[in-house]
């Protein structure tokens, strides 16, 4: 009888682009052996296993099976085995196939066209106009560009380019290869390369009436394009730019250079262009030079990355000292008009500190800091310090030249005692400047309420009390006095008979106030004879 077929081994895909072909080995006895695979997909039902489109009694060993595949993120399983004269071998072992894990790019288009001395191309996405794609998103190709001189002795270029570009630099009438290859570094493959393709270059017209050597200047976001002339006529220039992110598109972007305000028809060899240019994207400058005779050349272009093209600039520095301490205040670079620099860079900044003296033996001192800031303490007195300031760039890997040095004198030493003393008078003004109001507004009220409710003398509470200390008080007032009704009795004495006569006089009002003292008509005496006559009478 026959001996058992074999399993097929070694199975393997080759996934490129959409296209998908699998492969596997054989030992391959007489008579001829067939092939049949078999899949399982997502739409699979169940655990059933499909017969795979492409590759069903496949005399070979690998078969194309790309029409049998539609979706690229899920997982499918593959297997094989042999046939021969109704004989069937055991199934190969299961393959498990992610196709967009599995998937090579593929290589890209390319077309060349030499152009004043220079070769323009223009790439072409790995699976332009096809309705599947294993890659949806063409701009997120990175296209490689490989050249060379077609000479034994030539050396390659690799050059990382756009969908459309510009190649100059390149030798007059002669010929060079080219090859492409797209990349995507955010997955980390890279595509395989395009065919070889080979151009000549032509002339330049007009070469000497270029500029040459474009470059741009940047100092704290302000930003000029300077550039070189060999021409000896007159020539007017007039700058150029390009939006960076245009360059990205798979189109015609020769429409689109736009002229920079200011940069027209000027004669000079370098311009203003600050009012085109933003913290975002990137652009690209290049320069138009007419000459007479309406001449013309257009200049190779210089990319402007702001954020990246720019220099900082120094920052400011302003000291003040106040005994031993070094108070230094940091001014961001670009001064009050460098708003820009503040919105866009994080800055820090490394402070140059020393002692400007002959016979200073520490040297230079470095302090950093992130803060526009700083203080610098345990300063000696009586010595002059030096500061210088750097700023710098972490993210950007940049940093400015050292300010200009700053210098400031510390003041002399205070004597201890001295400062204990005027510690001392200084704490004691404070003291009585505070006590003294408090203890005499307390002394009043204290002697207030003692003279209203505490008086040293009582004011007499009648007539027995005449004579006495008067008190008066303004805060009280005088409690009524008792009246008395008093008669007085004015008596004549005459030597007739004895007869005494008795007057009656009106009664007057007397206050105790006047002190008790009645008085007649005549005179103060009478009320004296008056008590001697009575006397006589009742002896």
């Amino acid at each position: 009888g026959q001996e058992p077929l074999q399993s097929p081994q070694h199975i393997q895909v080759h996934v490129v682009n959409t296209n998908f072909r699998l492969s596997w080995s054989h030992p391959g006895q007489e008579p001829p052996v067939t092939f049949w695979a078999e899949y399982k997909g997502p739409d699979s039902r169940g655990a059933e296993w499909e017969a795979l489109p492409g590759c069903l009694n496949v005399s070979g060993t690998e078969c194309d099976f790309s029409s049998a595949i539609r979706e690229y993120y899920d997982t499918h399983y593959l297997r094989v085995r042999a046939q021969r004269a109704g004989q069937v071998s055991p199934w190969s072992s299961t393959l498990e196939l992610v196709p967009e894990h599995e998937a090579q790019i593929g290589p890209p288009g390319i077309e060349l066209q030499p152009t004043n001395g220079d070769i323009k191309i223009k790439i072409s996405p790995p699976e332009e106009n096809q309705a599947n794609k294993m890659w949806l998103n063409d701009l997120s190709f990175k296209y490689n560009l490989v050249f060379w001189e077609n000479s034994s002795d030539s050396q390659l270029t690799s050059k990382t380019v756009f969908p459309i570009d510009t190649i100059d630099g390149l030798a007059p009438d002669t010929t060079y290869c080219f090859k492409a290859q797209a990349n995507l570094p955010a997955e980390s493959k890279l595509g395989l390369f395009s065919p070889v393709r080979c151009v000549r270059t032509t002339h330049k017209v007009n070469e000497l009436l270029c500029a040459t050597n474009l470059r741009v200047l940047g100092l704290n976001m302000e930003f000029h394009l300077h550039w070189d002339h060999q021409y000896e006529q007159p020539v007017t220039y007039n700058v150029q730019y390009l939006i960076g992110y245009l360059k990205r598109l798979n189109e015609d972007y020769s429409k689109k250079w736009l002229g920079v305000p200011g940069c027209g028809n000027v004669t000079v060899t370098q311009c203003h262009v600050s009012p085109v240019i933003t913290t975002t994207g990137f652009y690209y400058l290049r320069v138009l030079a007419r000459g007479e005779g309406n001449k013309s050349c257009v200049s190779g272009e210089v990319k402007v990355d702001p954020l990246k093209t720019n220099e900082i600039g120094p920052p400011g520095v302003k000291l003040d000292i106040s005994d031993t301490l070094l108070h230094i205040q940091i001014s961001p670079p670009g001064g009050p008009e460098g708003q820009r620099m503040r919105d866009n860079y994080v800055l820090s900044y490394r402070i140059l500190y020393w002692k400007n003296s002959s016979n200073d033996e520490e040297g230079t001192k470095v302090k950093e800091t992130k803060q526009t800031v700083a203080m610098i303490p345990d300063l000696a007195p009586q010595t002059l310090y030096c500061v210088r300031v750097q700023a710098v760039s972490e993210v950007y890997n940049k940093s400015s030249a050292y300010s200009q040095e700053e210098c400031a004198h510390t003041p002399a030493e205070k004597t201890f005692p001295l400062i204990i003393l005027a510690t001392f008078v200084v704490a004691l003004a404070a003291v009585l400047l505070v006590a003294l109001p408090l203890v005499f507004v307390l002394y009043q009220a204290y002697s207030k309420i003692k003279y209203v409710f505490f008086p040293s003398c009582q004011p007499p509470l009648n007539i027995e009390g005449f004579g006495a200390q008067l008190c008066t008080s303004p805060y009280l007032s005088a409690p009524e006095e008792p009246i008395e009704n008093c008669s007085i009795i004015e008596s004549m004495i005459t030597q007739e008979g004895n007869q005494i006569d008795f007057k009656d006089y009106k009664h007057s009002k007397q206050s105790s106030r006047d002190s008790g003292n009645y008085s007649n008509d005549d005179n103060t005496s009478g009320s004296k004879g008056l008590s001697e006559v009575l006397g006589k009478d009742v002896i």
